[in-house]
């Protein structure tokens, strides 16, 4: 068993393949936290914990004699709020007297076989059938409430699930203002705080700041994940790099608001919370009932490389779901930077027959096949296909599509509605808006009310509807404005601080059903690009649209930030056209494939207008892709920015599990006359093996390209690239 219980120290150890986490039950009923970090020998540690008085720190009640303890000083596996710790708490609930009092303390512990589920919401599996669940109980019956904390230990992956049910065990309402889903606290050291930051079409783009004395925080009141802010962050020592240092990840299986705060106290200790929602939310619970929190994934690693490299196996493995989950994805083209809304049959098969020449092998007609859809202002909610645009149908365009050997994909917003629709005629209070006042537009649509019932069922029985209807492989989900004007017209004004969260567990109630009723169809999130690129949605979605950006040399800070936390396979990733879209920059096709195949790989651009000689470079770039999909979706992920500092260019390198195979990939962000030589060295090879390394006709042990590395052949022209196959032999 990896949770050990040792009732005379009264310590509870948590224990994975690399890693230790301990914690004790003080003498007042207080649950500490005590250790995380690299794995050691099992030991009662609390003797790291010295009390001692600090001041105006307040004594709880039953230590009043005893001036050196203070919750305002001590490591907590759950802050409390109200009663003497003024650091960042756990959760904040509003009593039914009026004050905001919780000090949860330790009642009893329950160790079992496997890993908790929680109601409504996504959590990681047991895939590997080692799991095992701590479940702490802490009660504070000054408010009636009780908090259940659930660690689940996944040994092989060197993750620790942790998630928070509160109950009301009182007679009366509790509302609860802010609850957390994870608390972790790092006592000794000297940390720098990693987030991903962004905008629309520059998701994820990677910040490391010192933590300084006070509180830092990120987050989003969008109603959902974001651009701005992803919910990931990564606390490390102020030293470490790619190959060693302290490095801690928590990872949020969640889509909606979330908040992530970190606190430097006076003395240096440092505290990291996750909770839902925002300022706004508000949930109240009534005598018996209970919330359940999301579900964090925790990780240590010596190096950052190393904490990224769990995190993608556990997301990959445990998280995702279906036979996508690790099975072939299939190449594919999508119809959006081709024709935009201008999707005529005869210009949708060209493209079709053209792409399945080259060897693709799925096609999705985007945004513009239904009834009414002449541009982003109208008509989302009338989900019918477009006899204007598709004169013999939907059914005929999919039939002829198929016919020339293409699986069939569909674009669609459910969780939207434009003003101008006949759904938003029939149903104007399934939109979220407040009474008496306009709304706040995006793209002239509206944010359906996904917190009803009635809208999710509407939902899944016109995505039903399309599936049982038609032969469609793939559905890309897309979600295209944040949350505003949040107010259902079903429920009470005490209720409407709930709306947005119970927005997130209807959408997740859609997607479980869907995603159980049609497990053959490959869903693909998308949220204007990667507005919701969270592990929340990969539990339904395993690929996600990582960015509308889709040019290449943009794409190398997106799909960097984004590689920290989640694996190559669930990122979206396209070639599209030059000059591009977004930027009007013209890059080597080439190069636009290196960088898309770090993730989903596919095509987004119109056929008839591509060179000749690009389109055989696609064809060729097909069959490389297949070659090497299991190295691309298993391999461990290398960043080798650390070797190229202060050079124009960036490189990652993939290896896989047996270390037989291993892929360079570098591209040039900038050229110049008289260039520095550029100098890489390999990780994650066997040293005492030979490899050939296909592109160079050179044969080298493993330790000699790991320690002595490779010099890079000079690159030149605008953007160029290069990509190294090593062999084992």
């Amino acid at each position: 068993m990896s949770i050990l219980w040792n009732s005379e120290q009264k310590t509870l150890t948590l224990e994975t393949a690399g890693t230790t986490y301990q914690m004790a039950v003080d003498q007042y009923g207080v649950l500490r936290h005590v250790y995380y970090g690299k794995k050691v020998v099992p030991a009662d540690m609390m003797y790291l914990h010295r009390n001692y008085d600090r001041g105006f720190s307040g004594n709880p009640y039953e230590a009043r004699t005893n001036r050196s303890y203070s919750l305002d000083a001590v490591c907590q596996e759950f802050s409390s709020c109200g009663v003497g710790d003024f650091r960042l708490p756990s959760l904040r609930v509003l009593s039914p007297d009026g004050s905001r009092c919780a000090d949860p303390r330790y009642v009893r512990h329950e160790i079992r076989p496997g890993k908790y589920a929680l109601p409504g919401l996504p959590a990681a599996l047991d895939a590997d059938g080692d799991a095992a669940t701590l479940e702490a109980v802490l009660e504070d019956p000054g408010c009636g409430l009780r908090v259940r904390l659930l660690y689940s230990v996944l040994p092989k992956k060197d993750i620790i699930a942790r998630a928070v049910l509160y109950e009301n065990m009182g007679t009366a309402p509790l509302v609860l203002e802010k609850a957390g889903s994870c608390c972790l606290e790092l006592p000794f050291g000297s940390w720098d705080l990693i987030h991903f930051h962004g905008r629309h079409c520059a998701e994820r783009t990677p910040e490391r700041l010192p933590v300084m004395h006070g509180i830092q925080a990120v987050g989003s009141g969008r109603g959902m994940s974001s651009h701005q802010h992803n919910p990931f962050l990564i606390l490390c020592d102020h030293l470490a790099t790619e190959d060693r240092g302290d490095c801690y990840g928590m990872m949020y299986l969640y889509s909606g608001s979330f908040r992530a705060e970190v606190e430097r106290e006076a003395y240096g200790s440092v505290r990291a919370v996750m909770s839902v929602g925002d300022e706004s939310f508000r949930w109240t619970l009534l005598p018996g009932e209970s919330f359940a929190a999301p579900e964090v994934l925790l990780s240590y690693a010596d190096g950052l490389a190393r904490l990224s490299q769990q995190y993608h196996a556990a997301v990959r493995e445990n998280v995702c779901r279906g036979e996508y989950r690790l099975g072939h994805r299939p190449v594919l083209i999508n119809s959006w930077e081709a024709v935009y809304f201008h999707i005529q049959p005869d210009r949708i098969l060209d493209l079709a027959r053209r792409a399945a020449d080259l060897g693709v092998e799925l096609f999705v007609l985007d945004d513009g096949w239904f009834k009414g859809r002449t541009d982003d202002n109208r008509a989302l909610g009338d989900w019918v296909e477009n006899r204007d645009k598709l004169p013999e149908g939907l059914g005929r365009l999919i039939s002829d599509i198929r016919k020339t050997g293409l699986l069939f994909g569909l674009w669609v917003e459910p969780e939207m509605v434009s003003e101008d629709s006949d759904l938003y005629r029939a149903h104007p209070d399934w939109a979220l808006t407040v009474p008496g006042r306009k709304p706040t537009m995006g793209r002239n649509q509206l944010v359906l009310d996904l917190s009803r019932k009635d809208v999710q069922d509407f939902i899944i029985h016109f995505v039903s509807g399309l599936l049982e209807t038609y032969d469609i492989s793939y559905i890309k989900w897309d979600f295209n404005r944040s949350m505003t004007d949040v107010y259902s017209h079903l429920l009470p004004a005490e209720k409407q601080g709930e709306v947005s969260h119970r927005a997130v567990l209807g959408l997740y109630r859609v997607l479980e059903t869907l995603v159980t009723r049609f497990p053959h169809v490959l869903f693909e999130g998308c949220a204007g690009g990667g507005g919701r690129f969270d592990a929340g949605m990969m539990h339904y979605t395993p690929q996600i649209w990582c960015s509308d950006d889709t040019d290449p040399i943009e794409r190398l800070t997106i799909q960097k930030g984004t590689l920290f936390g989640y694996p190559l396979s669930t990122v979206g990733a396209h070639v599209s056209i030059a000059p591009n879209h977004q930027t009007g920059r013209t890059t080597p096709i080439a190069t636009r494939a290196a960088v898309a195949m770090a993730g989903g790989f596919g095509y987004e651009l119109d056929l008839s207008r591509v060179a000749p000689e690009d389109l055989d470079a696609i064809r060729e770039q097909i069959r490389d892709f297949r070659a090497d999909e299991p190295l691309l979706r298993e391999g461990l992920y290398f960043r080798l920015d650390e070797d190229l500092a202060g050079m124009d260019a960036c490189a990652w390198l993939l290896v896989s599990p047996e270390k037989d195979k291993a892929l360079l990939t570098v591209v040039t962000t900038a050229t110049h006359a008289n260039a520095p030589l550029m100098h890489v060295r390999f990780k994650g090879l066997d040293p005492d093996a030979l490899y050939r390394l296909k592109e160079e006709d050179l044969t080298l042990p493993g330790s000699v390209l790991m320690h002595a590395g490779f010099t890079l052949p000079m690159l030149r022209g605008d953007y160029p690239s290069f990509r190294l196959h090593l062999e084992r032999i």
